[in-house]
């Protein structure tokens, strides 16, 4: 049997194989960890042999690239300087097929497609993490938490946030017809009910400031550009403003003392500090891409010794700029948030400056999810994690590749005007010639 090849790569038609995809991802992103290589070899499977079918597709334009490649080879440089070579060569060569699946994902598949995948991927992760059914007591902060599947609560509640994301944007922007809203029904309430028993204060916090972002976003449709752009300038500026007196009158530990938590953040502040300290000792290119949360190496041991990681494993310093400049210095740290700023500012340039797309819309409401994330998580320096996969998948989607048409010959013989005779359409028959009798 000969599949055509536009339900696996044309993002018109690959719906049922593209969410197909995105949910074996996101399966894999979440529980890799529990099921083993298995499922990393799935993710590759469903992404990779798609640039056989096609390759064309994904040569096209591929300047537009340009900044995450850069990134990517310099993670795998960073292995002629990492004190850790081996960690550093294993973990950067994951990193880079990590981004090669994103740049697939954005060139074959929808947003909308991404919306439904999701949706469907997260509704099974989160229905495993209710069968395990694990909780977990936090030393830090003293409270016991709903943990599922995961090794934190932070990680199931940002699948939470993440399931109360995609529902409300697909309702809003990509559904078709009522059945919709009858399949994201069970997705919000089962992510609204996870969100709130495990406690993380990070994914409360920032779920309902995205979505107000994006219910103003949805409301600039109905104001020309002129306006928009007079609203986007004067937002901006209040969000600036709003942010200051925040910080100098006190009202940041207000915030953080109805989630429960310190002007510490449950000891991240101290973290911070200790990988400032760290960063000034190789500030330019850093100690080499993940080399620094090595077991056998003093000061990793020490930090998990302080915070209660038995296991010696999945620690970061609970920011990502931090992570950066640890591992890879000012260079890396500048790049990754060129990255996050690029991505940012190019899909909200499409909704401000120019025709309002809600599938810039769509993308530019995940981007502030994971920069709201990354001063106290580290979800885009690492394989195969959600946020890394969203991030690179909405920044290639800022190229705007051309619609590929059918080829026609030419309609006319040009031989034919040249001797002055009749020119007829190829595809019409010339007349008869008359019958001299």
């Amino acid at each position: 049997m000969k599949i055509p090849k536009s339900l696996l790569v044309d993002p018109e038609k690959n719906s049922v194989y593209g969410a197909f995809a995105v949910a074996v991802s996101i399966w894999a992103f979440s529980y890799s960890v529990i099921f083993g290589q298995v499922l990393i070899l799935a993710y590759y499977a469903v992404w990779l042999p798609l640039i056989l079918v096609d390759y064309r597709r994904f040569l096209r334009q591929l300047s537009s690239a340009w900044l995450p490649l850069l990134f990517a080879a310099y993670v795998c440089f960073s292995i002629f300087w990492s004190q850790a070579p081996g960690v550093t060569a294993r973990t950067a060569v994951q990193y880079l097929s990590h981004i090669a699946c994103a740049y697939v994902a954005a060139r074959t598949v929808s947003v909308r497609t991404l919306t439904l995948g999701a949706l469907v991927g997260i509704f099974f992760v989160m229905l495993y993490s209710l069968k395990v059914g694990a909780y977990s007591e936090d030393v830090l902060d003293g409270t016991y938490n709903f943990v599922g599947a995961f090794a934190s609560k932070n990680q199931i509640g940002f699948v939470g946030s993440l399931g109360i994301y995609f529902s409300v944007v697909f309702l809003a922007f990509l559904r078709r017809g009522r059945l919709s809203f009858m399949l994201t029904v069970p997705v919000v309430l089962l992510s609204a009910y996870l969100l709130v028993i495990s406690h993380s204060a990070t994914s409360m916090a920032s779920i309902p400031a995205v979505l107000a972002l994006i219910a103003l976003l949805a409301m600039t449709k109905l104001l020309s550009r002129r306006y928009r752009r007079v609203i986007f300038v004067v937002g901006a500026g209040l969000i600036v403003v709003v942010a200051f007196v925040a910080l100098n009158l006190g009202l940041m530990d207000f915030v953080l003392g109805l989630f429960g938590k310190d002007s510490t953040l449950t000891g991240r502040t101290y973290l911070w500090e200790q990988g400032w300290n760290t960063a000034q000792r190789s500030p330019i290119l850093g100690v080499g891409y993940a080399a620094y949360w090595v077991q056998g190496f003093a000061e990793a041991e020490r930090l998990w010794n302080e915070f209660y990681i038995t296991t010696r494993t999945g620690f970061h310093f609970h920011n990502t700029y931090v992570e950066a400049l640890v591992e890879l210095g000012f260079t890396g740290a500048v790049m990754i948030s060129l990255i996050m700023l690029r991505t940012l500012y190019g899909h909200v340039s499409t909704v401000i400056f120019r025709a309002w797309q809600a599938e810039s819309v769509v993308l530019f409401g995940v981007m502030v999810l994971l920069l709201i994330r990354s001063f106290v998580e580290v979800e885009v320096l690492n394989p195969y994690i959600m946020g890394s996969f969203l991030m690179y998948f909405s920044y290639f989607k800022l190229a705007r590749l051309p619609v590929t048409r059918t080829r026609w010959s030419p309609a006319f013989e040009p031989a034919d005007a040249e001797r002055g005779e009749p020119v007829w359409p190829r595809h019409v028959g010339r007349p008869a010639a008359a019958d001299p009798s």
